[in-house]
């Protein structure tokens, strides 16, 4: 079996995230899994098999309709829906500088925008819950004296429990 020009191209990519670009595993995970759902989708919908998928396949339409059914019959949120679509505007981005054959689909593609998020309210502790939390430690004890030193450090630094310890 002769292997498609996508497969090419798929292939490459990855050597090209990881060598040239040294983007993290966490991103490469997070790219191999938005296209396993890619891949599933487009065998369910367009039956289409993995080993068949070419970039002509790739179109506008396919993609929106796969962030779709990633947020209707997934469920997924607008954030997960924006990670999958920034993971196929990377790829595409890649495929049109090396493959430009279908470049007018492919800018297509890129012109899809992300979803707006919606930002929670930020909670935040009152000046009076500050007080009752920096009154906490006993610093009578060393201990006591360590914590209210880090939770100060922290409070005045606006710094995570991460960063601290």
């Amino acid at each position: 079996m002769k292997p498609t020009d996508f497969a090419k191209c798929f292939s490459s990519y990855f050597t090209y995230l990881r060598e040239e670009r040294g983007v993290s595993e966490n991103t490469i995970k997070s790219y191999r899994d938005t296209f396993v759902q890619f891949f599933k989708y487009i065998e369910n919908t367009k039956h289409i098999k993995v080993k068949n998928i070419t970039l002509a396949t790739f179109t506008r339409e396919l993609v929106i309709g796969f962030l779709d059914w990633l947020q209707k019959e997934k469920g997924v949120g607008d954030a997960t829906r924006n990670n999958r679509l920034a993971a196929i505007h990377s790829f595409i981005s890649y495929v049109q500088d090396t493959c430009p054959d279908n470049i007018y689909e492919f800018q297509r593609i890129l012109a899809i925008k992300s979803k707006k998020n919606e930002t929670g309210v930020i909670n935040y502790l009152t000046l009076d819950g500050m007080k009752l939390l920096l009154s906490e430690p006993d610093t009578k004890t060393q201990k006591g004296r360590r914590d209210l030193a880090l939770l100060s450090i922290m409070y005045d630094t606006g710094a995570r429990v991460q960063e601290v310890s």
